[in-house]
């Protein structure tokens, strides 16, 4: 069976940060692009960088170039700074939030536990990665997959992020559930991105 971590820890070295736990040692050891000229490519005009940023965004919510657009024009329409207001919305989505309070150990399994119903929002099933959680409401796993494996290990901590869990959360593991007490500020928001590239790319 091919080793299904190389394509992920390619873009890893691509876009200049580890998209996985696994791609971590990997993107430690080679902290270059992939291919016979990584170590010499250089970012060379303005164009290139806004790009990079916009793709480094894009895979760290494991988005299409369509989901990115649609909640750009969302932001944009927004009072204050587009950037923020665009990671904000991005933050709100079921998956980003399945993943920060730790029941998934990564975007791409926080996602699949959102579209195989394992998840529900306010007693409801939601199967819609781009659900947008408003505060007050209520995650959790569904009774009928609490006894998974995975979500064992996740009631345990095996999956709890690096650090404090967001303050915008409040988690129980054990119970495998959170709520959205409010809406993240942007400095609590752990992407690396500097979202004002992504809008000067848009707006371009």
């Amino acid at each position: 069976m091919a080793n299904q971590s190389r394509p992920k820890v390619k873009k890893s070295r691509a876009l200049g940060i580890a998209l996985t736990p696994k791609a971590v040692k990997y993107f430690e050891a080679r902290p270059y692009p992939p291919g016979e000229h990584g170590r010499g490519r250089k970012q060379n005009s303005d164009y290139k960088v806004r790009l990079l940023e916009k793709q480094r965004l894009r895979a760290q919510y494991d988005l299409s170039e369509r989901q990115l657009v649609r909640a750009y024009e969302r932001a944009s329409k927004v009072q204050g700074k587009t950037g923020e207001a665009l990671i904000v919305e991005l933050e709100k989505r079921l998956d980003a939030l399945v993943l920060r309070s730790g029941l998934a150990r990564t975007i791409y399994q926080a996602r699949q536990m959102v579209t195989h119903g394992h998840i529900q929002v306010n007693g409801k099933k939601v199967d819609k990665p781009s659900f947008q959680v408003r505060p007050d409401d209520v995650i959790q796993v569904r009774d009928r997959s609490k006894d998974k494996t995975l979500f064992q290990i996740a009631r345990e901590g095996g999956f709890a992020p690096d650090g404090e869990t967001p303050r915008y959360l409040q988690v129980n593991l054990k119970a495998l559930a959170f709520r959205l007490d409010r809406d993240p500020n942007r400095k609590e928001v752990p992407v690396i991105c500097d979202e004002q590239l992504v809008v000067e790319y848009y707006a371009r």
